[in-house]
């Protein structure tokens, strides 16, 4: 009888230092990139699922890890082991995010952004155009320019003059300059719920497609709390929440100042948050603060910062984590105000809904 057998996925052709990575990998970016917890945790795996055996050792994978450039040494570290992720281990962490988001990504050729507008690019349309000098030979359709020398020559003098060549539209080629705001307030991890680390994981797939994808695009990131400050992509892994309530207001304001100094014509924000914002700072350098419920005060401010943006044509496209119907409403607001997008995703499909959103904002017509 003919048909599929299936059986338990055993990681064929994967080393037991590759698999053992997967999972270090993962365990340093919900530790925020603390080795040493990293480690006692492979440890507690180890005893649970008797990932090791006894020709390879954790300690020996410990010191695969050194010498294939994952861990340096550390000498100012009194109290732990002294080991510390190498730009490698960063660079891995990014690439596996990607891979677990996005699927197998790899660079491409060109790596622009695609509009609705025609002119030179790498995507072809349905429609077609006279050849012009200068065009590349990928872009000539070929059973068209024969078909119209047949048509002009007859098949007993058949040619082809430059005249019988005809091309296929292409979408014009833009770029993108993206912000993305992270929301690293005490809630992201209360109620027994880690929303950071998914938030971490899609910011670090973003940029590595980015990087490998689209690399003449831009991509800051920013946290916010009670203010917001940028952070460099190398300081992602080591993210980590905050005693803080939520200014979205500083994280906007922060955002707008960015975008402002970029040349690409398309701007966009990408927000991840879970709540609803609760502070402020006010100019004489306090902080307005309210946790209870919506603060009207803290609300419009926020609705005159999406009004803002929407006049600087940067759409903010949010995405709520969180599920009270409450905050959902005001994420509506806040989304009708600005006239961007808001997905609520719930954790599970966050980096699926920012990777759909990002390649439809690609699309957009350059100004």
């Amino acid at each position: 009888m003919l048909g599929l057998r299936f059986s338990e996925y055993t990681g064929k052709g994967k080393t037991l230092f590759d698999k053992l990575l997967d999972i270090f990998r993962e365990l340093l970016l919900h530790t925020s990139g603390d080795v040493d917890e990293a480690l006692d945790w492979l440890r507690e795996l180890d005893a649970e699922y008797n990932l090791t055996n006894k020709d390879y050792t954790l300690d020996d994978f410990i010191e695969d890890l050194k010498k294939k450039g994952y861990l340096r040494e550390e000498i100012d570290d009194p109290n732990g082991s002294g080991l510390a992720m190498t730009a490698k281990t960063e660079r891995s962490i990014r690439q596996t995010a990607l891979e677990q988001i996005f699927g197998k990504l790899r660079k491409s050729a060109s790596g622009n952004h695609n509009t609705k507008q025609p002119g030179q690019g790498n995507e072809p349309t349905s429609d077609m155009r006279q050849y012009h000098f200068g065009d590349s030979l990928d872009s000539i359709a070929m059973n068209e320019s024969i078909r119209n020398a047949f048509i002009s020559q007859g098949i007993d003098q058949f040619g082809m003059t430059e005249q019988d060549l005809v091309a296929n539209e292409t979408h014009f080629k833009a770029q993108m300059s993206t912000v993305l705001m992270i929301d690293i307030s005490h809630s992201m991890i209360l109620y027994g719920e880690d929303r950071i680390t998914p938030a971490k994981r899609v910011a670090l797939a973003l940029a590595e497609l980015i990087k490998t994808r689209y690399p003449k695009d831009t991509l800051d990131i920013i946290v916010f709390g009670n203010e917001a400050w940028p952070i460099e992509l190398e300081e992602l892994p080591y993210l980590k929440v905050g005693p803080y309530h939520t200014n979205t207001v500083a994280g906007l304001e922060l955002a707008m100042d960015i975008l402002r100094k970029k040349k690409n014509a398309n701007k966009q924000i990408f927000m991840i948050t879970d709540g609803k914002p609760s502070c402020l700072k006010e100019p004489d350098g306090t902080y307005y603060k309210n946790s209870l419920g919506l603060d009207e005060y803290i609300v419009n401010k926020c609705l005159n910062k999406a009004a803002a943006c929407r006049r600087l044509n940067i759409p903010i496209t949010t995405f709520m984590i969180a599920q009270d119907p409450y905050l959902q409403k005001f994420v509506q607001n806040f989304t009708q105000a600005n006239k961007g997008k808001a997905f609520f995703t719930g954790l599970k499909g966050l980096g699926e809904f920012i990777f759909m959103d990002y390649e439809a904002n690609r699309r957009r017509r350059s100004r």
